[in-house]
């Protein structure tokens, strides 16, 4: 069978590694298996949303409702926004995906930094388009800049914070870099981690409605996978002018988010204070990481998310990430990124007492 060559030069986006795997490769029972790869909120979602879903169950066999009014309604007086200047996406990995469908083609480019979210390279080369990276590990805004100027990319990416290492820029060092990108280049700023961000440190903090009132060549996205809890459910959401929200409904197919997935992000918005907990108890539960990482000689990144990222020096990434999959708790090996390190997603005050347990023993054994 003759594929688009384009096929050929494609990686699989490599998610975490999910529970029910394993399970059927090591034989762990599910309750012994500890999964903290996949930054989902280890708190779960809001018990109103449970509640919302189970009533709403039976509705199933229905089409959802495809102008998402309700959700937009509320997402748009949580930003301050008009319900024109939002879309709603199976995910924000979906809304980056028709952007990219919308602006890129083969002999076009992208700018991103070196190590960041894999699906803005993905997207990209799905359409033939190049991916230009600016070195480093955290965003270099300087690289970015003059790579900017030399290879005039149709879209730039921020991810801030950045995921997979955690840190983040300044609102003001966004804004300012977006000031100097011409107005017919798309540059994407992804809010996933920013309700974290927000919560720890203002100066981090993006308003959406700022950012599009300022410039109308940026895209926004957020997402209820994160904060939210909602990472089945999956929704995510762009902001932007009119102009751009509107080239990408055309890229849109009909009923991309589900009936119970809408009801789910609908209730969520309506419970902040179980949104705010579960922040506060990530960072509570992250200090005890930062802790461990100076007791056994490890740095790790800021970070500003629900996940942290613990460089491992001298041992190797790949071997202290199997040997914890071999004991049943799940991490993200980074060395896939070019960094000897792993993304440990911050759970529960039990689920990270297994992880130190774990890891204590493993490394006292020398077995990584």
């Amino acid at each position: 069978m003759q594929f688009n060559p384009v096929i050929q030069r494609l990686k699989t986006y490599e998610p975490g590694k999910p529970i029910e795997s394993v399970v059927r490769e090591f034989g762990i029972a599910p309750e012994q298996i500890v999964k903290l790869a996949s930054n989902e909120n280890p708190h779960g979602c809001s018990p109103k949303v449970a509640e919302a879903v189970a009533a709403r169950a039976g509705q199933m066999y229905r089409y959802p409702d495809d102008t998402m009014g309700a959700l937009k309604q509320k997402l748009a007086a949580r930003f301050g926004i008009n319900t024109r200047n939002l879309i709603i996406g199976a995910g924000s990995d979906q809304v980056i995906e028709l952007a990219s469908r919308a602006l890129l083609e083969p002999g076009s480019a992208i700018l991103q930094s070196e190590i960041t979210f894999a699906m803005y390279r993905i997207y990209a080369a799905q359409c033939g388009a190049e991916v230009i990276c600016a070195p480093g590990v955290a965003h270099d805004l300087e690289a970015m800049l003059s790579l900017y100027r030399k290879h005039r990319p149709r879209i730039v990416y921020i991810c801030a914070p950045n995921n997979p290492t955690g840190d983040c820029l300044d609102r003001v060092d966004i804004e300012n870099f977006i000031e100097k990108i011409d107005a017919d280049t798309l540059v994407v700023v992804d809010g996933a981690y920013q309700e974290y961000a927000a919560y720890k440190d203002s100066a981090k903090a993006l308003d959406p409605s700022a950012l599009i009132g300022r410039f109308d060549n940026v895209l926004y996205l957020g997402t209820f996978s994160k904060a939210y809890g909602l990472g089945g459910m999956r929704v995510g959401y762009g902001i932007a002018s009119e102009e751009i929200i509107g080239a990408l409904y055309k890229m849109r197919p009909p009923f991309n988010v589900t009936t119970l997935s809408l009801v789910a992000a609908e209730t969520a918005l309506e419970d902040e204070a179980f949104v705010q907990m579960s922040i506060a108890d990530c960072f509570e539960q992250m200090a005890r990481y930062v802790a461990f990482a100076e007791e056994r000689g490890f740095q790790t990144i800021e970070s500003y998310t629900n996940f942290i990222t613990l460089l491992t020096g001298q041992r190797d990434a790949s071997e202290l990430a199997d040997a914890l999959l071999r004991r049943g708790v799940i991490v993200r090996d980074l060395k896939g990124y070019g960094l000897n390190a792993v993304r440990v997603t911050v759970g529960t005050a039990e689920q990270n007492d297994r992880f130190f347990r774990e890891c204590r023993e493993i490394l006292d054994n020398g077995a990584a």
